[in-house]
């Protein structure tokens, strides 16, 4: 496991830079002399370089070697976020954040495969979550500090902290990341029918509309906070920990939940069914929400495991382009997620009611997975191993 922790490294860096530019927004475009909504435009550029370039170049080089890739996709992704502390305008700064998507893209895909192929399928699940909660140690650790720094230097300062620890974890999987077993080749019909795949589809969609209502939502935390609380700008640091801490509890236990249980489309169920839960209650409680925050962070980050394990444990020549095609799905949720927020904002919906729309959201997402789960394989639940068994046999 020792290796898995390398690619986690990576996966710190991954969720920390894309997840600080947000609170950056106003200084950078400050420092540039543009309005905030076209320098939000690099998260809209990084989200969608990396939701294109995943199963795009996980199917076009899937004969080169994984190692090799995965090395030369943090160099792209550190090499983008280089260029993006030097941007000296808006131009330069979007053609930065597309290098820096497209090699995270492809590096989050392959990372979470490398990984569950290092570990063997008995701690695949801890393994998935290991890198997983990467990205939410990146998250809930990193961005603070990044906003921190940027307050008292300058936002290229933080970029150059990212392109820091990007460095820092090139050179580690470099010199310590052993060969990657690859998968058997796959064809150029092959890898486009993963993209139609009745049964890839669905898992996909279903983390689709889960990032849609958490990851979306999250963005507009603040106001949906102020407007059900009254919880003012400066009091908003505590809330966001206690979703972020929530997250890198989910990210740690779904990886030995699945390993235990073995029953991943069970697991999920309970997961989707209890950020239902989690999301709807918000409006309700207003300050006194910390509660509901640590389990929906927990249960947003916790989500993915069983989820990746799912694709995984469908096809082997298609695992890595499935995972690819499910992070895509992971980005391009959050991002429709914050437009289609923002824009039911604009249009005068009360910032209270985006719970309740992101829980309806949810639950769709429930209702998919509930359906293709029970039409696809009856009463019985996909083990951590990769087979079959009774749900009813066991919790």
């Amino acid at each position: 496991m020792r290796k898995v922790w390398l690619l986690m490294v990576g996966s710190f860096t991954l969720g920390l830079d894309a997840y600080v530019m947000a609170g950056l927004l106003p200084v950078v475009a400050g420092d540039l002399g543009t309005t905030v909504s076209l320098a939000g435009q690099m998260v809209t550029v990084f989200t969608l370089a990396y939701a294109v370039s995943a199963p795009l170049v996980a199917g076009l080089l899937s004969g080169v070697r994984p190692r090799v890739l995965i090395v030369a996709a943090l160099a792209v992704f550190t090499l983008g976020n280089g260029l993006t502390a030097l941007a000296p305008g808006l131009g330069m700064l979007l053609l930065a954040r597309a290098v820096a998507g497209m090699g995270a893209g492809v590096y989050s895909a392959l990372s979470t495969a490398a990984a569950a192929s290092l570990a063997g399928e008995e701690r695949r699940g801890r393994a998935l979550a290991l890198v997983m909660g990467g990205m939410s140690s990146g998250t809930v650790l990193g961005v603070p500090l990044g906003v921190l720094l940027a307050d008292h230097t300058s936002w290229r300062a933080t970029m150059w902290l990212v392109t820091g620890l990007g460095a820092v974890a090139l050179v580690g999987l470099a010199v310590g990341l052993p060969e990657v077993p690859a998968g058997p080749p796959v064809p150029v019909r092959a890898r486009l029918g993963a993209l139609t795949d009745r049964k890839v589809l669905p898992i996909v969609g279903v983390s689709f509309l889960g990032a849609v209502a958490s990851l979306g939502l999250y963005t507009y935390l603040a106001p949906v906070l102020a407007s059900s609380g009254g919880v003012g700008e400066g009091e908003l640091a505590p809330y966001l920990w206690a979703w972020g801490i929530g997250g890198v509890l989910g990210s740690v236990v779904a990886g030995p939940l699945v390993d235990r249980m073995g029953r991943v489309v069970l697991l999920v169920t309970g997961i989707v069914s209890t950020l239902v839960v989690a999301v709807g209650v918000l409006p309700l409680l207003g300050a006194a929400a910390f509660p509901a925050l640590v389990v929906w962070g927990a249960a947003g980050w916790a989500f993915q495991v069983p989820q990746q394990h799912r694709l995984l444990a469908l096809r082997a020549e298609r695992g890595t382009i499935a995972l690819a095609l499910n992070n895509s799905a992971l980005y391009l949720g959050s991002a429709t997620g914050s437009a289609l927020a923002g824009l039911a904002l604009s249009v005068g919906l009360a910032p209270r009611a985006l719970p309740w729309a992101a829980a309806g959201v949810a639950l769709a997402g429930l209702v998919l997975h509930l359906f293709t789960a029970r039409g696809r394989s009856g009463p019985y639940g996909v083990r951590a191993g990769g087979g079959l068994a009774r749900s009813s046999s066991r919790p």
